[in-house]
């Protein structure tokens, strides 16, 4: 006697990628980072923890990947006029994601190496500052300084001062790998790898970077302060 599938019922989507990442951030989201596991995810799937190792290799490589469903979400360079604006829009953008997500933040700071989407994201930022005018000298700086903030938060990401005790072989290397897809991340680290460390603004000194920010934001209070102070004179004299 042959047996008649019912078509009407249901089909489960097909276990892949995607659907792994997307059913791993909405669990994040819900409970938490902490409270994510390779077993908990499989039970929201129906398919046992074993199943998700053919599509994320481990813990890691999961949370990985869900940093990058985040930095997709950030909304591409716009076509406004003046790098200024360009910058700020996609900026907060990401802080928009990052609301949505708020365990990426933890996440994007776990992490010991970027995502080639991670990559292409800081090298699309680094991207808006060359084509609106800057060297690759003050790029390097200012990336310093917007520090995570270009991924929507406040923690400083970067540690490049190691870069000058990287054989110079194994730099050339890393360069010639990054040039064709990151182009701007390799003329940053072509530039800090060849300055020299006693040349006060160059290469990579984490006390001069640490105060070249300083200096900015003080520069920028001081011209909020002279602005304000300009409105309120204005408004005496009336």
């Amino acid at each position: 006697m042959s047996t008649q599938v019912d078509k009407r019922a249901p089909q489960r989507s097909p276990l892949n990628r995607d659907r792994v990442l997307a059913a791993a951030v909405a669990l994040a989201d819900r409970d938490g980072l902490e409270a994510l596991s390779m077993r908990k995810l499989g039970t929201v799937l129906g398919v046992e923890a074993m199943a998700l190792y053919r599509h994320v290799g481990n813990k890691e490589a999961l949370i990985d990947g869900m940093v990058d469903q985040v930095v997709s979400e950030i909304d591409p360079p716009t076509s406004v006029p003046g790098w200024e604006s360009v910058l700020r829009e996609r900026i907060l953008s990401a802080r928009r994601a990052l609301l949505r997500h708020p365990w990426a933040s933890e996440a994007i700071v776990s992490r010991t190496s970027a995502s080639p989407s991670m990559l292409a994201y800081m090298d699309s930022m680094a991207g808006i500052l060359r084509d609106g005018g800057f060297s690759v000298d003050l790029t390097h700086h200012a990336m310093h300084v917007l520090g995570s903030r270009v991924l929507g938060f406040a923690q400083e990401l970067y540690d490049d001062s190691q870069i000058n005790q990287i054989a110079p072989e194994v730099m050339r290397e890393m360069q010639a790998q990054m040039a064709g897809q990151f182009p701007h991340i390799a003329e940053i680290l072509a530039q800090v790898s060849h300055d020299e460390s006693t040349v006060v603004g160059t290469g990579c000194d984490d006390q001069w970077e640490f105060e070249f920010g300083l200096d900015l934001i003080l520069d920028g209070l001081e011209r909020k302060r002279a602005a304000a102070a300009s409105l309120t004179g204005q408004f005496t004299e009336i």
